[in-house]
């Protein structure tokens, strides 16, 4: 498996070189760099005699059937776009090691049909929503969404056709009834599996997750001339709301809160703040837990506005329901880590994945292996060799329980 691990880490390293910025990892949906990673992966699924495609949303995808099968098979894969200035592995370390399972599954004469896909975007960079590629995969694409365009103005369907493809053949992406699961390998991109020496964890949930946007409206004046006790700093009160929303999170067992953007109008150094508009990202493994914290910060939002002689106001973005992963898979995953060897821990994902997405199709399932630092989205994000041969070690047994059971 030493060897599999090494090849797998330098094909990341290799594609990361596939980049729209010479110098940063930049690759978002449908930019050029894609048809390279394209043709680099092409090539490899074409060596273990998979067929390969492009479906019309952009994922690239390749199929082994074995000549002993049962006509079901099994989906594996990860996303090629990258964050702007991104790492090597986020996503296309589950493309690398998807198609070393595909060999592995060769080599011992599964009796499983594996589809490995490349999904085109998953980040939601470009077009500001996430997971287009495996939404179509899923059956889960709605076609609204070709209209969204880009910082540039660029159509989203105007996209898929600069690329090559026909967006009216979106919905053929989707998978047929033959698929019977799906795994997706990925780094951590946390620090949780370094913090407790760990290779590798399956994942049980992926966290639930509200965005909206808070706007405090206070009175824009004179820094100088305006005394303390009659300003209406919008700034001062999102100030003291972050500090709420901090402390909320931290009090709050598996709780993640976030204020990670802060727009404050006139924003200049002699002007009170009339206006202040800032996010918040709420994540919870229970939905329940999720909704009453964010009904509490916003009353707190309200309370210190109404103290403070602001409005407060918001709007949301997004309500995503946290989703489970397959308890069958996700056995399989646990009781393949034993059988290797490994520490059969298991963990939540507070960040979204393809799979979240190819749940709602078909039974899915998560391995996560170490991010070294618990770096991720980053230049300096890594991967040890031990880790993802662990990973290939884990997959290899999943596979071989996998096609026992023969469903």
């Amino acid at each position: 498996m030493r060897e599999r691990a090494l090849r797998a880490i330098a094909e990341c390293r290799q594609i990361a070189a596939m980049t729209e910025e010479p110098g940063r990892i930049t690759r978002r949906f449908l930019t050029p760099p894609v048809h390279a990673v394209h043709a680099h992966l092409r090539r490899r699924m074409e060596a273990l005699d998979m067929t390969t495609r492009v479906d019309a949303a952009g994922n690239l995808r390749g199929l082994w059937r074995p000549p002993n099968g049962n006509g079901k098979q099994f989906i594996l894969g990860s996303h090629i776009d990258t964050v702007p200035d991104a790492g090597a592995f986020d996503g296309v370390l589950g493309v690398m090691l998807a198609l070393e399972c595909v060999e592995l599954a060769q080599e011992a004469k599964l009796p499983l049909a594996i589809e490995a896909i490349a999904f085109s975007e998953e980040e939601g960079v470009r077009f500001g929503v996430p997971f287009i590629g495996s939404r179509a995969v899923a059956g889960r694409f709605d076609r609204a969404l070709l209209a969204l365009r880009d910082a540039e103005g660029v159509m989203l369907e105007d996209a898929i056709r600069a690329f090559g493809l026909d967006p009216a053949g979106v919905e053929q992406a989707a998978l047929d009834d033959d698929a019977i699961g799906f795994l997706e390998m990925h780094i951590e991109q946390g620090p949780v599996l370094e913090a407790e020496g760990l290779s590798v964890a399956a994942v049980t949930v992926v966290v639930g997750q509200t965005r909206l946007t808070a706007e405090f409206q206070g009175w824009a004046n004179h820094v100088g001339t305006t005394p303390m006790r009659l300003r209406r700093d919008a700034l001062a009160g999102a100030a003291e709301w972050i500090g709420t929303v901090e402390a909320a999170a931290r009090a709050t067992e598996g709780l993640a809160a976030t204020v990670g953007k802060i727009d404050a109008t006139p924003n200049a150094a002699n002007v009170i703040a009339g206006r202040v508009r800032v996010s918040l990202d709420v994540r919870h493994a229970h939905d329940a837990a999720r909704t009453a914290a964010v009904q509490a910060l916003l009353a707190q939002g309200e309370a210190i506005a109404l103290r403070r002689g602001l409005a407060f106001q918001c709007a949301r973005q997004m309500d995503q329901p946290a989703v489970p992963m397959d308890e069958r898979l996700t056995r399989f995953l646990t009781d393949a880590m034993e059988a290797t060897g490994f520490a059969a821990r298991s963990m939540p994902s507070g960040a979204g994945h393809d799979a979240m997405v190819m749940a709602a199709r078909l039974p899915a399932a998560v391995l996560f292996l170490r991010s070294p630092g618990g770096v991720s989205h980053h230049p300096e994000e890594t991967v040890r060799e031990m880790d993802v041969e662990a990973a290939l070690q884990v997959a290899q047994s999943f596979l071989v329980r996998l096609a026992a059971e023969g469903r």
